[in-house]
């Protein structure tokens, strides 16, 4: 047979865009959606890291932006990987989340290791502004298949 196997090509492209609350609920809605538009695709971007970091920026823009308009989730999946947007109202760029902080976090809050998760799980992150406010992202590489577990 001349050319790769059907098994080994690569998947084919694919997106999706929800709007959530702006309320807490809308984190165990972003990871089951994570969650099922990698597994019904099949895709090779870790599962786990993906729910994760979403939740992160989800729960980031709940907190940290005003508003009772919706936030939207955008998830796209490519073959060389996965991409996650949060969009929110607020102009203002994410704290800390392209330049290290300084010092270490302390142990006993609560808060404030969300970015640090981000910037070192993902294989890149930022912001860009948006006609409506900001859309804060990560990227995850997919992983090879020879590396995904059994």
């Amino acid at each position: 047979m001349n050319g790769p196997a059907v098994h080994d090509r690569l998947p084919a492209s694919a997106s999706w865009r929800i709007a959530l609350p702006h309320t807490t609920a809308a984190v165990p809605v972003a990871r089951a959606l994570v969650r099922t538009a990698l597994a019904d695709l099949e895709h090779s971007a870790d599962s786990d890291t993906a729910e994760l970091l979403t939740a992160e920026l989800v729960a980031n823009a709940v907190e940290h932006t005003a508003g009772e308009g919706p936030i939207e989730l955008v998830v796209e999946l490519l073959p060389s990987g996965c991409q996650v947007e949060v969009h929110d109202p607020d102009p203002a760029p994410p704290g800390n989340l392209t330049r290290p902080c300084d010092g270490e976090p302390d142990p006993w809050q609560e808060h404030g290791r969300g970015l640090l998760l981000i910037r070192a799980l993902s294989s890149s992150c930022g912001h860009r502004p948006t006609s409506s406010g900001k859309a804060v992202w990560f990227r995850l590489p997919a992983i090879p298949p020879q590396r995904r577990p059994s």
